[in-house]
């Protein structure tokens, strides 16, 4: 017997944690997928994750143990689409600005006075 196909779907709108917005086995796992694909949203599969936010109920937050996890998979979908956040591009750029400037003479000591 195989595992059905699971799927699940997370809005994100940049001012509060994830939360489960679709999920599904089998026929609505692949309207998901398919709904997804159909407006550019990138895929990611880990079938181990699937599993734990299967367990909420729509409309809930995802864990606050999995922020970093979810983090990571938000800002690799963001990279592919060419996105950052709004301010990432400033910061960004303040950094290498930053390592750019020369680096001030260390002070010498004073020659002692005769």
């Amino acid at each position: 017997m195989t595992s059905p196909r699971q799927a699940i779907a997370l809005h994100y709108d940049g001012q509060q944690a994830p939360s489960l917005s679709a999920k599904g086995e089998d026929e609505l796992a692949a309207a998901i997928i398919e709904i997804a694909k159909a407006h550019d949203v990138p895929i990611y599969e880990n079938a181990d994750l699937v599993r734990l936010l299967s367990r909420l109920q729509l409309g809930d937050n995802i864990p606050e143990a999995l922020y970093l996890c979810i983090a990571e998979i938000l800002a690799f979908a963001w990279h592919l689409k060419g996105k950052c956040p709004a301010d990432f591009a400033r910061r960004e750029s303040e950094k290498r600005e930053a390592r750019s400037r020369p680096a001030l003479p260390a002070p010498t000591k004073a020659a002692p006075k005769r």
